[in-house]
């Protein structure tokens, strides 16, 4: 992959964002550019699960997803992927199995991602009826951002697993 072909990708996805292209025709699009990587990218099913996952089809993206972590993913993506893949397993109601994928991610080096991680966890548990504890890690999640409160809201997070 190169910087123009990720370039492509972005743009591609822009479009999306701004309505240009929906369902069949953004998925055809995301097909046509993940054709010129080669054979085996993990890269390839990556982004053809986020198509299909970000035009409402989470059972198609599920296994897309998980050919791209098989097929070794790195780096960002790869967290991306774990963060997806749950979401959609909760969305075809297998959110066990997302609370599985994410709750490693709790101790991964920390990124942009982390509040994702824990926003995506948080709702696979409050599939399981384990609302508390989802609440806990949003609003961990949501102290360091706050202009006041940081502290107390951090604390209140904590105690709702205590209580």
């Amino acid at each position: 992959m190169d910087i123009a072909w990720e370039k492509q990708v972005a743009e591609a996805w822009a479009g999306f964002e701004r309505g240009e292209a929906e369902g069949a025709e953004f998925r055809a699009l995301i097909d046509q550019l993940v054709e010129a990587l080669p054979e085996g990218n993990p890269v390839h099913p990556f982004e053809r699960a986020c198509a299909f996952d970000s035009t409402g089809h989470s059972d198609r993206a599920v296994p897309l997803y998980r050919e791209a972590l098989e097929k070794g993913l790195e780096g960002y993506r790869r967290r991306r992927t774990v963060i997806q893949l749950a979401s959609s397993l909760r969305n075809v109601g297998q959110a066990e199995a997302g609370v599985a994928l994410l709750t490693p991610e709790l101790e991964a080096p920390s990124d942009e991602l982390d509040d994702a991680v824990r926003a995506t966890l948080a709702l696979c548990l409050a599939n399981l009826g384990r609302e508390r504890e989802g609440l806990s890690l949003v609003l961990g999640a949501l102290a360091p951002h706050l202009p006041r409160y940081q502290r107390s809201m951090g604390n209140y997070a904590r105690q709702l697993m205590d209580g």
